[in-house]
């Protein structure tokens, strides 16, 4: 997730080059963006490497940390493909071009289900491989996804009017760089994100296994629910961007505004169905009494935790637009890990408030987020903009 991150700061310079008419910049952002997806490959390999024996220094128990180590391992060549594919997902994104990602990953969670079938069970006259058989299949799944995409590209020539023959130039240092310097602080953005929710979970483990059940309830509800704004984000981006790259600061200033309220809007739905169906909505996942009432206590909370999320995540959308990544990347810092964790934290383990507790110290950090994204917008947004370096 954190080379993915990093692989975004290609958005404002495709979106705002496409706006301008300027195919070779758009095209020179993807080719770099491509550089940077195998170098960073490398550091992503290393890590994995290591797997068993990071998880052995975590307390983990050793036949699951070997266990680890082999799903892991078997995924290792797929790594390239993977942020291969994000890059080139990108480019085309930012050229207003969603449809062909669209189908390949629709057509890869079909063959991902088949993969994973053949493979761990040993159908279709192969070998059961189990959890083995479960990574192999995630990694011809990533190969198909880069592969696929690439192949639509080719097939129909959808790089016509952004391209140019390789050169030098995709490797200049000053090029990465300029890369870098939006997109590292996505990757941190993403990554602080990913593991304040997951410290949230280790959190909930120390509760017990009621707890951790109802929190990974009301969690995977909040994660479906957020596909949506995540798409607006993406969308907002990508027309902020474009509008700038033409030259239209006011009406991407407009559009910012209309789609942080479409994004709050829709979650405000998803919040008013958390808190109408919250005693039905846990027993899609389970039949314990317990953690369906746990869940159906917490979920309120979850409703009002969504208004902040859509918002946070649209603005966020608007910043990568702008190439102004480094304001969400530190209001992710303040919000999850000075204010919500600690705050949760305390409730849950040192009050009676439990669990709620926990929810309400990270419904707090994003409320502090979203304020702080939408102020930053409002403030600071697409009308105050300036053109992002392209070396």
């Amino acid at each position: 997730m954190f080379a993915n991150g990093v692989i975004f700061g290609i958005d404002p310079l495709v979106s705002q080059g496409h706006g301008a008419g300027d195919g070779r910049r758009v095209a020179l952002a993807l080719q770099r963006g491509t550089v940077l997806a195998a170098l960073l490959s490398l550091p992503v390999i290393g890590a994995w490497l290591f797997t068993e024996d990071i998880l052995r220094l975590m307390g983990q128990e050793p036949a699951l940390a070997a266990a680890a180590q082999r799903y892991v391992l078997v995924q290792i060549p797929s790594v390239p493909f993977f942020l291969g594919f994000s890059a080139l997902r990108q480019y085309l994104q930012g050229r207003e071009m969603v449809r062909p990602a669209l189908w390949v990953v629709l057509a890869a969670n079909v063959l991902n289900a088949l993969f994973n079938w053949v493979l761990i069970f040993g159908k279709l006259g192969f070998p059961a491989l189990g959890l083995v058989g479960s990574g192999i299949a995630t990694a011809l799944t990533r190969a198909f996804m880069g592969l696929a995409l690439l192949y639509l590209v080719r097939v129909f020539s959808l790089q016509r009017g952004a391209w140019i023959p390789w050169s030098r130039e995709a490797f200049d240092p000053q090029g990465l760089g300029a890369v870098l310097a939006i997109g590292l602080p996505v990757a941190l953005q993403v990554s602080l994100e990913m593991w304040a929710f997951g410290g949230s979970t280790l959190i909930a483990g120390k509760l017990g296994a009621t707890a951790l059940a109802a929190h990974t309830v009301a969690m995977n509800l909040a994660s479906i629910t957020f596909m949506v704004p995540l798409g607006i984000a993406q969308g907002a981006g990508v027309r902020v961007g474009n509008l700038l790259g033409a030259g239209h600061p006011l009406q991407a200033q407009r559009t910012a505004f209309v789609a942080m309220v479409l994004g709050a809007g829709v979650m405000s739905l998803s919040a008013c169905t958390f808190v109408t169906f919250r005693h039905g909505l846990p027993h899609i996942y389970t039949p314990d009494p317990g953690v369906t009432a746990l869940a159906a206590r917490i979920l309120p909370i979850a409703a009002a935790f969504q208004i902040f999320d859509g918002t946070q995540a649209v603005a966020s959308g608007i910043l990568r637009g702008m190439g102004r990544t480094r304001p969400a990347a530190v209001f992710n810092f303040v919000g999850y890990w000075i204010l919500a964790l600690p705050l949760g934290a305390g409730l849950a383990l040192r009050t009676p408030a439990g669990l709620a507790g926990l929810w309400w110290g990270l419904c707090l950090g994003l409320a502090v987020v979203a304020s702080c994204l939408f102020v930053w917008v409002w403030r600071r947004g697409p009308a105050s903009w300036h053109p992002v370096a392209s070396p």
